[in-house]
C-alpha cells in the first residue's frame, strides 16, 4: 500500500510497505461485580473486515464491515447498536474519524445524564445534571472499536473512498484489529471471577495530600480544625486513552495546584485559626475510588495519613469545573452547599468576600439554585456519605446543568476551556481560604490583597497535563520528575503497587508523581541543612522533592504524602486480590462497582489489501495449468531420453 518496490531489500520491508499501523486510541473492557462494558474482539483472534462509510452499511451488509464513523454519528450510532441486536452482529469494527470536524459537534458526552448517581447523598435521581449524556460508555460491545488520530482519518477515509469506487462489489482494503482481552478468553464475566483467575487489575492510582503549612508532630496536643481543599485528577472517556477531562476535572486541579502557589507566598499562616490541607484524588470518575479510600484510611487510621483524622476535619472546600465561568465578559461560578449549616453559609460569604476583595477584576459567585437537589456529582459526595452533617461547598462553572457539553469525552481538551476563567477561580479560592482559615480572627486586609496567582503558571499547567506539545516534557514537570511519556492522559490506570502505606509507591503515574512533588515543593519549608538526596531524607518531617532529576533533589520540610486509591471493597491477601461483602458501617459501600480492567496482550489496528476471490481462483488455476504443464513435460521428455538413450 505504501513504500517502493526499489526500497525492499528485505522481509520487513515488504511487511512494511504491505502494512500500515494506525495511529489510534482504543475503547477496552472493563468489570464490574455485576458485568462489563467497553469493547473488545469476541473471540481470541484478529479481527479482518473491509472499510465502508457509516452512511453505506445499509446498502452493504452482506458480511461483516469496520464501519468508518465520524464524530458527530457516534452516540446515534452507538445507541442503535445497543438497541438492535441484529445490526452489532454484521459491525465487525468501528472506526470513529477525528479531523476537525470535530468543533463542529454541539455536545457528545458518553456518560449518563446523573453520572454516579448510585453515590447521590439524596433520593431525587431524576435531575439530568449532565443533558448532553447518553450513556453509550456503560454498555458492552462486542466488536473492537478505535478513535483515529487526524492524520489516521486521512488515511482511512481514502481506502473507504477506493472500496466505495470499486465495481465489481469486492471491498479489497481492509482494517485488521487486534483487540483481543484476557477475560473474553478466560471466560470470566465480572470483577470477582476475573480477579481469581488473574485476567484483570482493579482500577486504581494514587492519590496526594499535602498540609499548608506543614503539620509538625510537635503540635499534635494543639490540633487545629482542618479545612479540606480537594479537586480530582482523573477523568474518563469511552476511548481509554483520550480521558482529558481538561474542564471536568482538570480546570479544578490547575486552579487548586494555582491557589496554593499563591498561598505558599504568606509567611502567616501558621498563625491562623485553622489548618489548610489540599487532596487531590484519584479514580473519582469509576466510584470516587480516592475520596472514599482516603476517608477509610483515616478511619483505619493508616500511616498515609498520619497526623490528621476524620474528626479534625471542619469544612470541605472542592474545586469543581471551573473551566467555563467566562460569562457577559466575567467569570461566574456557582457555589453548591451541602445542607443549610451555618458553616456552609460561612464559606459561601468567605467566597463572595474574596470576590468583592478582587475589585476590579470583576469575579463573581452566586448560590446554587435552590431547585437543585443537593449537591453535583463529586467527591463531596463521599464525604456526606461517610457523614451526613459534614459541612462543604464545590464550586463549579454551573448552575443546575452542566456546562460543559463533551463531559467524560475526547472533546474535553484544551480547546473546552478558557485559562483567564481558571485563574479567577485560583483567586478566588486563594482568598477564601485566608478568609476561612482566619475564622474569628480580624482580617488582615493587606495580605489579603497581597495574595495574587501567577497567570502564567495556569497557562504553562495547561501546556503540561493537557496538551502533547509540550505535554510532560515541559520544564515544569521535568523540574520534579522524569516523566514516561510526554502526552498526558488522566485514565485513572490500575493499581499495580501493593497496598501498603509506603510513602513512595513503586508504580505512581506521572500525573501523581508530578502533583506530589509540586505539593511538596510549595507547601514546605527548606530544612536547615537543605541537603540533597535522591530518595528519602534522614530526618523526620522531611521529604525529597525532585528526587527523579538528574543531579539529585532536595530535602524539605513538608507533610506531603500518597494514598493508594483503589476500591474500598477490595483486600489484596495471598497474592491475589478480593472482593469484600459490602460493609455496613459505609452507606455507600454497596454502590461501589469494584471496577477492573482486562488484562491483553498487544492492541494493534492496521490496514491492508487483500486480493478479490476471482484472483485468487485465477491464481490456482494457473497454478495447476503450469502443474499440469510441468508434470506432461517431464511424461514426453523422459520418453523423448529414453527413446535416444535405446538408439544409442
Amino acid at each position: 500500500m505504501s513504500g517502493d518496490a526499489t526500497t525492499l531489500e528485505s522481509v520487513p520491508d515488504l511487511v512494511k510497505a504491505m502494512y500500515v499501523n494506525v495511529d489510534s486510541f482504543p475503547c477496552v473492557r472493563l468489570l464490574n461485580r455485576s458485568g462489563q462494558i467497553g469493547c473488545s474482539n469476541p473471540g481470541q483472534d484478529k479481527i479482518v473486515a473491509p472499510i465502508v462509510r457509516a452512511g453505506n452499511i445499509n446498502y452493504q451488509l452482506f458480511q461483516p464491515l469496520a464501519v468508518l464513523l465520524p464524530l458527530d454519528q457516534m452516540t446515534d450510532f452507538f445507541l442503535r447498536v445497543s438497541n438492535e441486536p441484529e445490526l452489532s452482529h454484521k459491525v465487525a469494527g468501528v472506526l470513529v474519524e477525528s479531523n476537525g470536524v470535530d468543533k463542529n459537534v454541539l455536545e457528545l458526552s458518553p456518560d449518563r445524564k446523573f453520572p454516579q448517581q448510585a453515590f447521590a447523598p439524596y433520593s431525587d435521581l431524576s435531575h439530568h445534571w449532565n443533558p448532553a449524556g447518553s450513556g453509550i460508555m456503560w454498555n458492552r460491545y462486542d466488536f473492537p472499536v478505535f478513535l483515529l488520530s487526524e492524520e489516521s482519518t486521512q488515511t482511512l477515509q481514502k481506502l473507504a473512498d477506493k472500496n466505495e469506487k470499486t465495481t465489481n462489489g469486492y471491498l479489497a482494503n481492509v482494517a485488521e484489529f487486534d483487540l483481543v482481552m484476557q477475560t473474553t478468553k478466560a471466560g470470566t464475566h465480572d470483577s470477582e471471577s476475573c480477579l481469581k483467575e488473574q485476567t484483570c487489575l482493579p482500577l486504581g492510582g494514587q492519590s496526594v495530600w499535602a498540609s499548608l503549612p506543614p503539620i509538625s508532630n510537635s503540635t499534635s496536643n494543639h490540633q487545629k480544625p482542618i479545612i479540606m481543599v480537594t479537586a480530582s485528577q482523573d477523568s474518563a472517556s469511552f476511548f481509554r486513552d483520550r480521558s482529558l477531562g481538561a474542564d471536568s476535572p482538570i480546570s479544578g486541579l490547575i486552579a487548586l495546584l494555582t491557589a496554593v502557589d499563591a498561598l505558599s507566598h504568606i509567611h502567616d499562616l501558621s498563625n491562623l485559626k485553622k489548618q489548610l490541607v489540599f487532596a487531590v484524588f484519584n479514580g473519582e470518575s469509576w466510584g470516587y475510588l480516592g475520596s472514599r479510600k482516603f476517608l477509610q484510611e483515616l478511619d483505619e487510621g493508616a500511616d498515609s495519613v498520619n497526623g490528621i483524622s476524620s474528626l479534625m476535619i471542619d469544612q470541605v472546600l472542592e474545586i469543581g469545573s471551573v473551566g467555563k465561568a467566562i460569562s457577559q465578559g466575567y467569570p461566574l461560578f456557582y457555589a453548591h452547599t451541602a445542607g443549610n449549616s451555618a458553616i456552609s453559609k460561612k464559606m459561601v460569604d468567605a467566597l463572595q468576600s474574596a470576590s468583592e476583595s478582587l475589585g476590579s477584576d470583576n469575579v463573581k459567585v452566586k448560590p446554587a439554585a435552590l431547585s437543585n437537589p443537593g449537591v453535583p456529582p463529586s467527591s463531596l459526595m463521599s464525604f456526606i456519605g461517610k457523614n451526613t452533617s459534614t459541612s462543604g461547598l464545590v464550586l463549579e462553572d454551573f448552575d443546575s446543568q452542566f456546562s460543559n457539553r463533551f463531559y467524560h469525552s475526547s472533546l474535553d481538551d484544551p480547546a473546552n476551556i478558557n485559562s483567564s476563567s481558571i485563574a479567577a477561580a485560583a483567586a478566588l479560592i486563594a482568598r477564601s481560604l485566608y478568609i476561612l482559615a482566619s475564622a474569628d480572627l480580624p482580617i488582615d486586609l493587606i495580605t489579603l490583597n497581597t495574595i495574587k496567582v501567577n497567570v502564567s503558571l495556569v497557562e504553562e499547567l495547561i501546556g503540561c497535563l493537557l496538551k502533547c506539545d509540550p505535554g510532560l516534557s515541559c520544564g515544569m514537570v521535568k523540574s520534579f520528575i522524569a516523566p514516561s511519556n510526554s502526552c498526558p492522559s488522566h485514565y485513572v490506570g490500575v493499581f499495580q503497587d501493593l497496598p501498603s502505606g509506603t510513602q513512595f509507591p513503586s508504580y505512581a503515574a506521572d500525573i501523581s508523581r508530578f502533583i506530589w512533588n509540586f505539593l511538596a515543593d510549595r507547601t514546605s519549608s527548606l530544612s536547615g541543612n537543605s541537603s540533597s538526596c535522591t530518595g528519602k531524607c534522614h530526618d523526620e518531617g522531611e521529604v525529597c522533592v525532585a528526587a527523579e532529576v538528574e543531579g539529585g533533589g532536595r530535602c524539605v520540610v513538608s507533610m506531603t504524602r500518597y494514598v493508594p486509591a483503589y476500591s474500598t471493597r477490595l483486600k489484596f491477601e495471598d497474592n491475589l486480590w478480593h472482593v469484600l461483602p459490602a460493609n455496613s458501617s459505609d452507606p455507600l459501600s454497596a454502590a461501589d462497582p469494584v471496577w477492573t480492567e482486562s488484562f491483553w496482550n498487544t492492541i494493534g489496528l492496521r490496514v491492508y489489501a487483500v486480493q478479490t476471490t476471482a484472483f485468487d481462483w485465477f491464481v490456482l488455476l494457473i497454478g495447476m495449468i503450469i502443474t499440469a504443464a510441468s508434470y506432461l513435460a517431464v511424461i514426453v521428455g523422459r520418453s523423448y531420453i529414453s527413446k535416444i538413450i535405446k538408439r544409442d
